[in-house]
């Protein structure tokens, strides 16, 4: 089995080495990587995994997040140029781990006739930034997850590496030929770290808002969340937004102590395994040498 993932990003480069040695390590075979206006090192990254023969660079100029037409076209080139079987459509800040250890493992026990497999998502808390990479400071999510509106984060789907898909706007379904398919459950789950410091979590709003709003293709419920704080950023309001997902020591021990968080070490554990964990405090370099 190949397994291929994809990835759009844009200004990741404080995750994007970790997201790669990650899924490299539960068997990952090779990334399509469309950079869109990157202003920091993640291209860097990325020709890095080029020229080791495990990544494609391409560059998405278009400022305005046509998200399932781009991943269709990535998923599509996953088939067509590196003959993917499986195909994972992910974030940078999209970690699909299965408790077996190995993703072609988990996805191999998918149904022959089964097109597509889903994986539930899981949110880490933001906790006050330090020196230490976000991998070692975020070690407690949320034992039910929500986004920034309060509503229940959908899960995300893998499919066959299939010529007929077409993957939606978020990666949350595909259809084939055209025609809505059900994702059968799976054992992948999806550990999510969509907020991490303020000024990722601001530079991520500001763009991503400024380019959905210029999107005249997609519908106006896509991206929401999105949308939604971009508003709030108009108002000044994205501070207090961050600060209240921001939780403290005590915060943190309080919501352990009535369930509402759990600790979770799996992305440490995984890292730790990779090169990264030998880094001095576990960083990753933010600059190809």
């Amino acid at each position: 089995m190949k397994l291929v993932m994809t990835l759009v990003v844009r200004d990741e480069a404080d995750i994007l080495r970790e997201n790669i040695e990650f899924h490299l390590a539960l068997g990952v075979d090779e990334f399509l990587v469309m950079d869109n206006l990157s202003v920091d090192w993640t291209p860097d990254i990325v020709r890095e995994y080029e020229r080791a023969g495990v990544a494609r660079l391409c560059h998405q100029p278009v400022d305005d997040y046509s998200q399932g037409r781009w991943v269709t076209g990535l998923a599509a080139r996953a088939v067509n140029e590196l003959r993917a079987d499986w195909v994972i459509n992910s974030d940078a800040d999209e970690f699909w781990w299965t408790p077996g250890g190995s993703l072609k493992d988990a996805l191999a026990q998918a149904d022959p006739q089964i097109v597509a497999v889903s994986a539930e998502r899981t949110n880490f808390v933001p906790r006050p930034e330090s020196d230490a990479p976000f991998w070692r400071r975020m070690n407690v999510r949320h034992s039910v997850s929500f986004n920034l509106l309060g509503q229940p984060i959908p899960p995300k789907v893998a499919h066959r590496g299939r010529g007929d898909i077409t993957v939606a706007d978020g990666n949350h379904s595909v259809r084939v030929a055209g025609a809505s398919t059900l994702a059968a459950p799976s054992s992948v789950t999806i550990l999510h770290f969509p907020l991490r410091t303020r000024e990722q979590f601001r530079n991520k709003i500001v763009l991503g808002g400024a380019a959905l709003a210029r999107n005249t293709e997609v519908d106006g419920g896509v991206g929401s969340t999105w949308r939604q704080m971009y508003d709030r950023h108009l108002l000044g309001e994205l501070d207090a937004v961050y600060d209240a997902e921001c939780r403290s020591e005590a915060e943190l021990a309080r919501g352990l102590a009535c369930g509402e968080l759990v600790r979770d070490t799996r992305l440490i554990e995984t890292l730790e395994r990779t090169r990264l964990g030998g880094q001095p405090n576990g960083e990753a370099r933010s600059r190809v040498q």
